[in-house]
């Protein structure tokens, strides 16, 4: 890259007989650069604005995989926590599992409502709605859900024994998820 010289505009004019081009003015000093040196310059900025938008585009795409991960790490930790000593083998003993393990310390201040869909022969749609330490579970669906998750019920059977990983099912399509990453997140720390 080619180091700019202090120069007055008529010098510039001159040298090269052509219009000058300003790049900076620093405590009344001007600093002149002749036209063909400006390419040079422009490419090494876009360079290095191309490596900083990579390296951001970068970290905000691993921010999303980390999320995701943590999501569905918490949907099989809590889930597989819902099998006690035998595993659950219909998504009713899941959700029953998962009253057991409730912890109402963790709820306090939490305002969420999670609704599941589960196709297949023993599928249905069943709710949790926490709320400030408490919560309310059923059958059916409830409305203004915060988080919905969507799975056949043999995969969400799977994935609370821990035989099916929440990551693996999400990306694989066969778990969707609708809602707030942060609500389902919290899922984990009130459901152990």
């Amino acid at each position: 890259m080619a180091t700019a010289t202090p120069r007055t505009r008529q010098d510039f004019a001159l040298e090269f007989a052509v219009a000058p081009v300003l790049l900076r003015s620093n405590d009344f000093q001007m600093t002149w650069l002749p036209l063909q040196q400006i390419p040079d310059q422009t490419a090494d900025l876009t360079q290095r604005n191309d490596a900083v938008l990579r390296d951001e585009m970068m970290k905000e795409s691993m921010r999303f995989c980390l999320a995701t991960a943590t999501i569905f790490t918490a949907l099989s930790l809590s889930a597989n926590a819902a099998s006690n000593e035998a595993d659950a083998s219909t998504p009713q003993q899941v959700f029953d599992g998962l009253r057991e393990s409730f912890k109402a310390d963790k709820a306090k201040g939490v305002h969420a409502r999670y609704q599941w869909e589960l196709s297949g022969a023993e599928g249905g749609e069943w709710w949790i709605d926490v709320n400030d330490g408490t919560f309310k579970m059923g059958k059916g669906k409830i409305d203004n859900p915060s988080v919905t998750f969507i799975t056949s019920d043999k995969d969400w059977v799977a994935m609370s024994n821990g035989k099916l990983k929440g990551t693996w099912a999400y990306m694989t399509g066969r778990l969707k998820v609708r809602g707030s990453q942060a609500v389902a997140r919290k899922l984990d720390e009130i459901f152990p």
